[in-house]
């Protein structure tokens, strides 16, 4: 592996200079869905195996926790302390997991949220697909009931046990609080009731029944303590808006980290030597970091100067040419040996808007994915972190194996693009009869020239040199296409409100409800008219048949039918082509630095701690194995 060969030069170097000294001296989104589900056999959670490595013990230069948390976040103990970058930028605005605007590096609720402080039912792992158990130890699902089984160990950091009446007022206060999240569970989840004080049973809406959007909810929302919370919603006048926006300063969570320090240049967390993950049903042990430390950097490049200097050891930034660093003898590394070195799982994508005219014809909507060259893109706006699309043929998938498992690859074969296909696009438009009749240049459709843009916010660099290469493909097979660089707010106003001609967009990456929601989100036709505001489906495309398939996945428990949806939905796209995605992103730049840490996940050392850069998810299992170097 690339680190082993570092660390292995690293102390070739070392050896030769202290023999040298000796010498001389010394980083409402579902379809309305019909039908039960069979029932399914319980899913126990699986519970990391401890490693044999011992957690360091703190040094002398450790500070106890009665001293002033200012001053020794001024200088951390950097043996006893886990710097990263990219995920915090700005001061965090509250410790809220109702709020919906925390710009809190440790309080995201993604589809993969982080559990260092709040912690979750489940740990999704985007490598195989699955959920790992984490304040929950299995859950069953039988109709539209799911049984989940909490852990017995599991404590908040208060000593009290976390029960079943937690989890319940978690949902229910969503709900009723109407947040970010429980706006977007509510519609699948009719009830959440407590059996007795270790089970739980959600069940599931008969109205809008759709089991993925059920599972989402466990490795997403935060579990919080009911006791503390409910007074915080007291405290409040029990105002909706005031409890969301209540800065929860005195807060009470399960996860291994309590809040430490934060101001405007740096935020800290501190482990909790009594956390319950030490019990033999979790971890077994503590993570090894006293102290999971985030400066706040002015910018991407001063982020990566410190970063290269070996002052962050975990980074979550795009850096250009990564690779240069080790080739320079720096200890990094990345979670793939080799490009793109990142794991990619979110898929950037131009979305037509099919209500446009020649923008209506399929014809030219593939002709376009099939001239856009895709190996530029790779290597001029994503540095080479993107596989090709010879190693991952277009699709509604992304590379993962968990999701192109879903798919026979065989069957897509004939109807997927290869990119840089110039003369084939040409042929494709002109049996379609779109051709250039009177000689300008560019080809008409019902008598008008084929004109239109592409556009994205301006300054989002590898999306503006994606579609600059996907304007020049236009322009190659006589369409007249040109970029529109709007700002962020235009540009999100314009996705919504269908106000665009093709628009880039970022889909859902990697989660326990992927790639349904991916597929939903791009093909499932919208309610909503050009002006008014698309929830899903920007481009407003429409096909039955891809509706019946998308409304069928969730209920679908056979696997060898649900691959025969997944690939029919998958032809539909190819054939229609409503959208298509320009590279695959990774869904985090998981870039590490092993100078003073060492034990970092990788791809092939046998651990399956997927790139989440240990701090979303089963990512955060990669904190139990880390070591100092020595």
């Amino acid at each position: 592996m690339k680190r082993r060969k570092h660390l292995t030069a690293l102390l070739l170097v070392l050896t030769l200079v202290v023999t040298s000294l000796l010498a001389g001296c010394k980083k409402n989104d579902t379809a309305d869905t019909s039908g039960e589900a069979t029932t399914t056999p319980t899913v126990e959670a699986t519970t990391p195996e401890p490693t044999e490595e011992p957690t360091p013990e703190p040094t002398e230069a450790a500070t106890t926790e009665s001293q002033d948390a200012a001053t020794v976040a001024a200088s951390l103990p950097r043996e006893e302390t886990l710097y990263f970058s990219g995920q915090q930028w700005g001061a965090i605005n509250d410790y809220n997991p109702f709020s919906s605007n925390s710009n809190n590096w440790w309080i995201e609720q993604n589809d993969d949220a982080r559990v260092m402080v709040y912690e979750t039912l489940f740990m999704y792992n985007q490598n195989d697909g699955k959920l790992y158990g984490l304040l929950a130890d299995s859950y069953e699902q039988k109709d539209k009931e799911f049984t989940v089984k909490l852990k017995p160990a599991a404590k908040w950091s208060d000593g009290t046990p976390v029960t079943a009446d937690d989890v319940v007022y978690t949902f229910d206060a969503h709900k009723r609080l109407n947040t970010a999240q429980g706006s977007q569970f509510a519609p699948y989840i009719d009830s959440v009731k407590a059996v007795d004080p270790q089970t739980v049973v959600f069940t599931a809406s008969s109205e809008n029944y759709n089991p993925l959007k059920v599972l989402e909810v466990f490795p997403k929302v935060f579990i919080v303590n009911k006791a503390q919370m409910s007074k915080l919603e007291a405290d409040n006048g029990n105002d909706a808006d005031k409890i969301k926006t209540a800065k929860n300063e005195n807060l009470i969570a399960s996860g291994p980290y309590k809040p430490y320090y934060d101001d405007e240049t740096k935020v800290v967390v501190v482990r909790d030597d009594n956390y319950w993950g030490q019990d033999a049903s979790m971890w077994g042990k503590l993570p090894a970091p006293k102290y999971l430390a985030h400066n706040i950097f002015i910018d991407n490049n001063a982020g990566a100067v410190a970063f290269e200097k070996g002052e962050v050891d975990v980074s979550q930034q795009f850096m250009s040419e990564v690779w240069k660093m080790w080739e320079d003898g720096k200890p990094v590394s990345t979670y793939l040996d080799d490009a793109p070195y990142y794991a990619c799982v979110t898929l950037p994508t131009a979305i037509f808007n099919v209500t446009k005219p020649g923008l209506d014809q399929a014809a030219v909507r593939k002709a376009l994915a099939m001239a856009t060259d895709y190996e530029q893109i790779a290597t001029t706006a994503m540095s080479g972190y993107t596989p090709l699309m010879s190693d991952a043929p277009p699709a509604l998938m992304n590379p993962t194996d968990p999701e192109r498992a879903l798919i026979d690859e065989a069957q897509l074969k004939d109807l997927q693009w290869k990119g840089k296909q110039i003369d084939e696009a040409k042929a494709l438009l002109d049996k379609a009869g779109i051709k250039d009749a009177d000689g300008d240049g560019i080809r008409e459709y019902d008598g008008k020239n084929i004109a239109f843009t592409v556009q994205c916010p301006s300054g989002w660099t590898d999306w503006n040199s994606a579609l600059e290469m996907v304007a020049a493909a236009g322009q190659a097979i006589g369409l007249d296409v040109t970029t529109l660089w709007t700002t962020a707010a235009e540009w999100t106003t314009n996705r919504l409100t269908g106000n665009f001609d093709v628009i880039m967009n970022s889909y859902p990456g990697a989660s326990i409800s992927n790639p349904w929601t991916r597929c939903y989100q791009t093909m499932y036709s919208t309610p909503a008219k050009e002006g008014q505001n698309a929830d899903w489906n920007f481009g407003r495309y429409s096909n039955p048949e891809a509706d019946k398939i998308i409304e069928q996945i969730p209920t679908e428990t056979d696997q060898a039918k649900l691959k025969a949806l997944y690939t029919q939905l998958n032809k539909i796209y190819l054939t229609d082509v409503p959208a298509f995605a320009l590279m695959y992103r990774p869904g985090l730049f998981h870039t590490v630095n092993e100078s003073v840490w060492t034990g970092f996940p990788q791809a092939d050392d046998g651990t399956n701690v997927p790139p989440t850069v240990l701090t979303d998810g089963y990512g955060i299992a990669g904190l139990y194995n880390l070591t100092l170097v020595k």
